[in-house]
């Protein structure tokens, strides 16, 4: 017994290693090489960076998402629209629940504006190591990125057969990563072990006020190494809390003492091209080729953990009714995580290989990069104290406001990249933000003018045409929002065109705010030979539609669903209606059988 549990302790970490930390794993690659461009490596600078690095990790990684965010989820779910599903609960309808959507529309689609970013500046950062390689000093710069898309478009193509089968080798290529980290660093330390002082936050704050501004400046460039720290928070439903916090001990360990090393690395090799590339090939140059390979598969790892993420935000996002439907492919039977949507797929692998073109170099992706993540961690603050405040945990507000206020003096510092690459992040966040703001307006604006009818009013008619006797045999389904309004396709079928079957069936889904769980409820005898079927399910839950009417008894003849044409002159709507007819409608996306669906087409003015 004793060993099955330790078995499973350190199953955990191994996996959270392989699953969560690949970002923020990878950060050492470049985080130092892009702050000492801009500062010179003196003494006091190194010791003042090394300083702000390691706080930065413990406040916005240590603080603000292993000990504070990950206290909330909902049935051991986080991220920024679990949050807001906390806070909905919390807040009675009005401006600040208006407010906080608002905050999670633009946290979500931060999140995959940095789905862009990350993989080109990880693999990019990667292979500019192939030019320390003895022989290999001449690559040209156009040669390395050619090699970054190759393997960024290898990447993506293996997306739609499921990462299932390869994910087991993810968690022991970090582990290996992670200590290779290690002992490099302890390598390095050895030889100036007075480094550790560095730790004390007065080196942090002096250097902050001996550089005035400049300083200030550089924080745009210390983030880089928290940056991925919001995955120990978003991808929580996988593991578990204590797997993703344990191993984030181990990980942080590695970080900390690497970027000493590469600290004491730097004071005697200013002009090294890329420190951590640097100081291993001076360590030990046989074992360069095997660590940059290394390498290479650590950034793989990071960008797959990257790319689930945001497969995962836009399947919350369809589920919670703010992104439009799109198809997805579920490539594990063991793992509910496992989804493919090849849509965002081949978008996101397009953007990658452009933000690549367009940057060239890693340190001037960089330029691009915090200001999304920034933005995160800021939103993902602001939303914990609203939690805090009107929970039992108010002693937690201080803390919360204190990270809040850190979080907002790094994403001031990264207003200075905008005019650097930095609008890029603005450009990749914009597109999915509005497409969400169309989506939500326009299918509010398309529901009011549908004209829906009350249940009283419809049932009357109803029952005067089943009265007649001349009823189609077998059961016949329509989907509604919900059982007591009746949507103007299930008017023209039943009531205009007489369309009625001896048993009729209304199905409505109700998306809860709980990620996982399934109940369904049948009402019989709504009205004579009607019916109503509703299926309560989970956000994040996948549903099987055929197999929950089986358990039920009920085997259907035909599925009626209807379909809008709409008609405006408003662009904003005539934009909705092109997002409405490129995405999979309500039935394709269930995969409900082709041959018994009949669409009804209604004549919407918008």
């Amino acid at each position: 017994m004793k060993q099955a549990a330790t078995e499973t302790y350190w199953s955990g970490i191994v996996k959270a290693m392989g699953l969560v930390f690949g970002d923020i794993g990878t950060s050492p690659i470049y985080t130092l090489t892009v702050i000492f461009a801009l500062t010179k490596p003196t003494i006091d600078n190194v010791f003042g960076i090394l300083s702000l690095v390691f706080w930065t990790m413990t406040i916005l990684v240590s603080a603000e998402y292993a000990w504070l965010a990950m206290s909330l989820s909902r049935k051991g779910e986080g991220g920024t629209i679990v949050l807001r599903e906390i806070l909905a609960r919390l807040l009675k309808p009005g401006r600040q629940l208006a407010f906080v959507a608002f905050l999670s529309y633009v946290g979500a689609c931060l999140l995959l504006g940095d789905g862009v970013i990350t993989p080109a500046i990880s693999i990019l950062s990667a292979v500019e190591g192939i030019v320390l390689i003895p022989g290999l000093e001449g690559t040209g710069q156009h040669a390395l990125i050619l090699i970054a898309a190759m393997i960024a478009v290898g990447l993506f193509l293996a997306q739609s057969k499921g990462t299932d089968k390869v994910a087991g080798a993810f968690g022991p290529i970090m582990v290996v990563w992670f200590l290779a980290l290690a002992l490099s660093g302890i390598v390095s330390i050895s030889s100036m072990p007075s480094i550790i002082k560095a730790i004390s936050p007065h080196y942090a704050l002096n250097f902050m006020l001996h550089h005035g501004l400049a300083g200030f400046f550089v924080l745009s460039e210390v983030i880089l190494c928290a940056t991925g720290g919001e995955a120990l928070y978003a991808d929580m439903g996988h593991l578990g809390r204590k797997p993703i916090l344990r191993a984030w001990y181990f990980a942080f360990t590695a970080l900390v003492i690497n970027y000493f090393g590469q600290g004491v690395f730097l004071l005697s090799h200013p002009e090294a091209k890329n420190y951590l590339f640097g100081m291993v090939q001076y360590q030990a140059s046989p074992l360069y080729i095997p660590f940059l390979i290394l390498t290479i598969l650590a950034t793989i790892i990071a960008s797959q953990a990257m790319i689930s993420g945001v497969f995962s935000v836009v399947y919350q996002g369809i589920t919670t009714r703010i992104m439009p439907l799109l198809r997805v492919d579920y490539t594990s039977r063991h793992l509910k995580s496992q989804i493919y949507i090849g849509s965002v797929n081949w978008v996101l692998m397009m953007a990658v290989l452009f933000i690549m073109l367009v940057f060239q170099k890693s340190e001037n992706l960089a330029a691009a990069y915090g200001l999304a993540v920034t933005g995160t961690m800021t939103i993902t603050g602001i939303m914990m104290i609203m939690i805090f405040a009107r929970t039992t945990k108010k002693w937690k507000v201080p803390f919360a406001v204190g990270i809040t206020a850190v979080d907002l003096l790094f994403f001031v510092s990264c207003i200075n990249k905008i005019p650097h690459g930095g609008y890029w992040s603005i450009v990749l966040a914009s597109v999915p933000f509005i497409t969400i703001l169309i989506w939500v307006y326009g299918q509010r604006a398309l529901y009011r003018a549908l004209k829906p009818l009350d249940f009283e009013t419809f049932d009357v008619a109803y029952r005067q045409i089943y009265a007649k006797g001349k009823n189609i045999p077998g059961t016949a389904l329509f989907f509604v929002k919900e059982w007591s309004v009746v949507p103007p396709y299930v008017i023209h079928c039943i009531i205009r065109s007489n369309i009625i079957y001896e048993r009729n069936i209304l199905i409505s889904i109700l998306r809860t705010d709980e990620p996982y769980g399934l109940e369904t409820v049948l009402k019989c005898d709504l009205s004579v030979g009607l019916d109503s079927v509703e299926i309560k399910v989970g956000y994040l839950e996948i549903l099987d539609i055929e197999s929950i009417l089986k358990e039920k008894g009920i085997h259907e003849k035909v599925i009626f669903y209807g379909t809008e044409d709409i008609a405006t002159d408003n662009p904003v709507w005539k934009l909705f209606a092109t997002i409405k007819r490129q995405t999979p409608n309500f039935v394709q996306f269930h995969r409900l059988p082709a041959a018994k669906l009949q669409g009804v087409v209604t004549r919407v003015e918008m």
